[in-house]
């Protein structure tokens, strides 16, 4: 999609507001503590017929004591970098500052639009103070006064913002294509396993727990397929979330689960699966999501030929019925086996989004209840006649019989087992209903 604009400006003058406001949706979190957003954020938006790319990025500031602040400055440039249009956000109720003439000078050497966008102002009088931001001295740019949070002022900015687009821009480019979401517990290493993947500094990565707070999409392709890529805050135990900014974080992480299609859920593995993982895989099971177990951290564990054997045999006892969900055994650091991790997560679509024919199911699993019928309730025999998959987006399984009330859990688990070792559903969770014939 060739139509992106980046959203840049010193912290705290309202720009996840304002990208919210541009993409409908409350995706960035928005606070009155600045420095909230530190990687860049993407969305959707569509104006006067023509769709385009929205890019959130942290508070550029030089000097400051916040750890994170050359990251985040290069978080900026490289949103800059790939925009077509810049939207420059100052603040109107503090008028201009030092750190803005800072972030102009900056932006004076990019050839592209530049446009200063004057926010908070929310009154004709707020309006005027806009006039002082002429004195950044950005060429002949005019100054749009407008107020993020009730979208006033915002159309006539937009107005002419997309008379710089090249193209219309397609309405979603993202429609259609597999979600893979990265998931664990704060610091496991989910930020370096996005940035490994993609040979780039996509998400910022420290050793401080909890430096990732919006959820990071990335459209990547491997193997010949597009999918997105979704980095995550980590999710800790309700208990221990105490501030609003880690609450939000862990809300749209939560979010993200929802929308995804595959979850890679990241463990440590100096610290084994612990009963947050287990949480979070019984949530991804009953949304019916894809599921693979990354566990990270592989390099800093002493072992031998016997290790992963074991730690895998004592996680899958832990998973209980849920032996179903592959494990790989992963470095980010080392580089190890994080190309067939992703690969793994891009077999567990194809294994949520499949077809059995009819005709080959029953072909194979009819045999497989002759040799194992339904156990008999109170002197009543149950006959399956015939089954098929049903029209759904998760594997859903209709078995055709006389009496479906009378059909137990263990039996259910059996024809679910058949299925999977004959059809190979791994990483998948899938659903069994009885109908009456």
């Amino acid at each position: 999609m060739a139509n992106i604009v980046a959203i840049v400006g010193r912290p705290n003058v309202g720009k996840s507001t304002f990208f919210n406001r541009l993409v409908e949706e409350r995706k960035a979190i928005e606070d009155n503590v600045s420095g909230v957003t530190r990687d860049r954020h993407y969305g959707h938006a569509q104006w006067g017929g023509k769709y385009f790319s929205v890019i959130d990025t942290g508070g550029y500031v030089i000097g400051s004591d916040d750890v994170f602040e050359a990251e985040i400055r290069k978080q900026v440039k490289l949103a800059i970098e790939e925009a077509n249009v810049i939207l420059f956000v100052v603040d109107c109720l503090d008028g201009l500052t030092d750190l803005d003439k800072d972030f102009a000078a900056e932006l004076r050497s990019s050839k592209k639009p530049i446009f200063i966008v004057a926010n908070k102002a929310d009154s004709p009088e707020k309006s005027m103070l806009a006039a002082e931001f002429y004195g950044l001295g950005l060429g002949d740019n005019d100054v749009y006064p407008i107020a993020a949070v009730s979208g006033s002022g915002t159309g006539d900015l937009l107005d002419e913002v997309i008379k710089h687009f090249p193209d219309e821009g397609e309405e979603d480019p993202d429609a259609g294509i597999p979600k893979i979401a990265i998931l664990g517990r704060p610091n496991v290493g989910k930020s370096s396993f996005l940035n490994a993947l993609l040979g780039q500094e996509r998400s910022i990565v420290t050793d401080e727990a909890g430096t990732t707070r919006d959820a990071i999409h990335t459209r990547y392709k491997l193997f010949g397929q597009d999918f997105i890529i979704t980095d995550t805050a980590g999710i800790r135990k309700k208990a221990k979330v105490k501030e609003d900014i880690e609450f939000y974080s862990v809300m749209r992480s939560l979010r993200t689960l929802e929308e995804s299609d595959v979850l890679i859920i990241i463990i440590d593995a100096t610290r084994g699966l612990e009963a947050q993982d287990v949480n979070l895989i019984s949530l991804g099971i009953k949304n019916n999501k894809g599921i693979v177990i990354m566990v990270n951290k592989w390099d800093l564990i002493e072992k031998d030929h016997k290790t992963m054997d074991k730690i895998k045999k004592e996680m899958i006892e832990k998973l209980g019925e849920n032996k179903w969900i592959p494990i790989i055994f992963t470095s980010v650091e080392e580089k190890q086996r994080i190309m067939q991790a992703i690969e793994l997560a891009v077999k567990v679509y194809e294994n949520k989004t499949k077809k059995v024919p009819t005709s080959k199911l029953n072909d194979i699993m009819l045999p497989e209840i002759e040799k194992y019928p339904p156990p008999a309730w109170k002197g009543k025999y149950i006959k399956i006649k015939y089954i098929t998959q049903l029209p759904t987006k998760n594997p859903v399984f209709a078995f055709f019989c006389n009496l479906p009330q009378y059909i137990k859990d263990p039996y259910n688990r059996y024809l679910e087992n058949r299925i999977r070792e004959n059809f190979d559903f791994d990483g998948v969770p899938i659903k069994i209903t009885y109908k009456k014939k």
